[in-house]
């Protein structure tokens, strides 16, 4: 029978979500890939409980993650059945919906039809009466964003969702979105952008909006799915993201470009003591808007090497302009 570390709470770092309540962790763990149906249940299993051994509290979904789509819920949902129901009062769940699901006009985008039927199946998936934060997971342009809005603010009524946010809106829509649920009494307490050293759209807007309105920001592919690791430095490895099935990471990326940069960036990294990991995961941190980043795993190992990061999130002024001198 699982029991959790007693001292889970004593070294993880918590920053407050915007002007809300609720603390998260600084790294989160994300469920994209690696714990979906054609993965091993011990290995997802072994990082989840490891994750929440060492105060990692929210975990992030989506309807369509895997694969197949909807199996990382489900294997979530036994996990949470076989270990985690006794802790669930200390952990903050995640899903999301908007991407494709299922066949049909209403099983994507953002109507209220989708959303409402959406976070339904999803919560039957995980075993949950309720997840604590429910996304829309990409802007639709063709839904008028009010429809969209009043299916979050709904759910919240329904008790289906604590909290509600937005994910991969730029700043104009962010903005609108936030004032909509505004005015229909609901906060959006946090969007979800993605965000790292080689992808700063967020800095030209966004994150300022964010501010502004008191919501909070968490960023996913903060490593850029494996490029601001070592991983490709030489070659590309079979068992890696872009050596695999994957459809979110091509050969193609793996560009050289890309890798004398993060070679240049690892310099850094062991210049402050750190991995090159964990400099690109503080260097998203260092943001005052930033509550947390979303990391993603295929072992127990790589959560406490990106945990480590925590221990150094200071940047001299002479690193940061070394750093954009590598980026520019």
């Amino acid at each position: 029978m699982y029991i959790a570390n007693e001292k889970r709470y004593e070294t993880m770092k918590y920053k407050r979500c915007g002007k809300s309540g609720i603390l998260l962790p600084r790294i989160s763990l994300g469920l994209w890939q690696n714990f979906g149906g054609s993965n091993v249940f011990e290995n997802s299993r072994e990082m989840v409980l490891g994750a929440f051994d060492r105060g990692i509290t929210h975990f992030d979904l989506a309807n369509n993650y895997g694969p197949p789509a909807g199996s990382a819920e489900e294997t979530f949902g036994q996990i949470l059945a076989k270990d985690l129901k006794p802790y669930r009062d200390e952990l903050i769940i995640s899903s999301k919906a908007g991407y494709y699901m299922w066949p049909g006009p209403y099983g994507e985008w953002g109507s209220k039809k989708n959303l409402v039927a959406s976070l339904d199946q999803s919560l039957k998936r995980m075993g949950l009466e309720y997840v604590d934060i429910f996304y829309h997971h990409r802007p639709d342009p063709d839904t008028p964003l009010e429809e969209t809005m009043d299916a979050l603010a709904h759910i919240v009524r329904q008790g289906k969702a604590l909290y509600v946010g937005i994910s991969n809106y730029k700043a104009e829509d962010a903005k609108k979105a936030i004032h909509i649920l505004k005015d229909m009494g609901v906060h959006c307490l946090i969007h979800q952008p993605r965000y790292s050293m080689f992808d700063r759209w967020v800095e030209d807007g966004l994150l300022d909006v964010l501010d502004e309105e008191g919501v909070g920001a968490i960023a996913f592919s903060p490593l850029a799915q494996g490029l601001l690791t070592n991983k490709y430095f030489n070659g590309i490895p079979s068992d890696s993201r872009a050596g695999g099935p994957s459809v979110f990471l091509r050969p193609e990326s793996v560009t050289d470009e890309k890798i004398e940069k993060a070679k240049k960036l690892n310099e850094i990294a062991k210049n402050r003591g750190q991995s090159l990991a964990q400099l690109a995961l503080s260097w998203v941190l260092r943001r005052k808007e930033i509550t947390s980043v979303i990391i993603g795993a295929s072992r127990l190992s790589q959560i406490d090497d990106n945990i480590g990061a925590l221990n150094n999130l200071e940047f001299t002024s002479d690193e940061l302009n070394a750093i954009e001198e590598i980026l520019k």
